[in-house]
């Protein structure tokens, strides 16, 4: 049993064969989805999903390339979202260096805003780094974020940053890029995190591991990060199977 705890299977890359996507999922041990929405569009999709699907669960937030064009209106909305019993976490939030599509004192407001809304629900939250460590980990003990906890999505950082994250409470999750020939960092963390705060995810249609990279990525494939992270940390498949669906259904709070 495996749980793709970050896919964008909302994402408009699976329009045409979703119910192939899906299939082959379950044909590689994948049980359950966490389907993330981030913006007005694909929340709506991923609700859709939703109802469709009782094996796929709902991330719901507002990404910070985004930022510009959040309101109160939508943080009203992702106030009652998180009302639906299959929404599991608000994210993914962020800061966001690379895209110069939100200035940094918009991403810093929407980021705190969405951190103390999952405060006042008591749901967890799914953090989006790029380029922005620093900033992101402070403003995360700033806002006391380790009362809800949540997934560093798709981690890639450094020890002493992993150390950090687990002192706020948050799971890290791998991706993809575990699998990468010359990725060394997110091995290095891979074989450190322990057992109990570890998540697999694929972040799908993006980063597709070895040997699949380049291609579009889909849910199937977190079986590959599973495996990879197996071979790092001297234990079978069916062990990391079992850690990081545990792990998993025990921040969503699914019995």
């Amino acid at each position: 049993m495996l749980f793709d705890t970050h896919v964008h299977l909302n994402d408009l890359a699976f329009n045409k064969d979703i119910e192939e996507v899906i299939k082959r999922a379950k044909e590689n041990d994948v049980t359950k989805m966490a389907v993330v929405g981030f913006d007005k569009a694909t929340i709506e999709r991923a609700l859709e999903l939703a109802q469709i699907y009782p094996f796929i669960y709902l991330i719901v937030g507002w990404h910070p390339t985004e930022a510009i064009h959040f309101t109160d209106d939508i943080l009203a909305w992702l106030r009652d979202l998180a009302k639906d019993p299959k929404v599991v976490a608000l994210g993914e939030m962020g800061l966001d260096y690379h895209w110069d599509t939100s200035p940094k004192e918009v991403q810093f407001e929407v980021f705190r805003k969405q951190i103390r809304l999952a405060r006042e629900v008591n749901l967890p939250i799914v953090i989006h780094n790029r380029e922005a460590t620093d900033d992101i980990v402070r403003i995360l003990q700033e806002e006391h974020a380790e009362e809800v906890g949540g997934i560093m999505h798709c981690f890639g950082e450094a020890i002493e940053v992993m150390q950090k994250c687990l002192d706020l409470n948050f799971y890290i999750s791998f991706g993809g890029t575990v699998t990468f020939k010359n990725a060394k960092l997110p091995k290095i963390a891979a074989e450190a995190v322990p057992l109990e705060k570890m998540l697999i995810e694929t972040d799908a249609p993006y980063l597709a591991p070895h040997p699949k990279r380049g291609k579009r990525n889909e849910p199937a494939y977190v079986k590959l990060v599973a495996e990879k992270i197996a071979e790092l940390k001297n234990m079978k498949y069916e062990e990391i199977a079992t850690y990081t669906t545990n792990n998993a259904e025990k921040l969503f709070r699914i019995k």
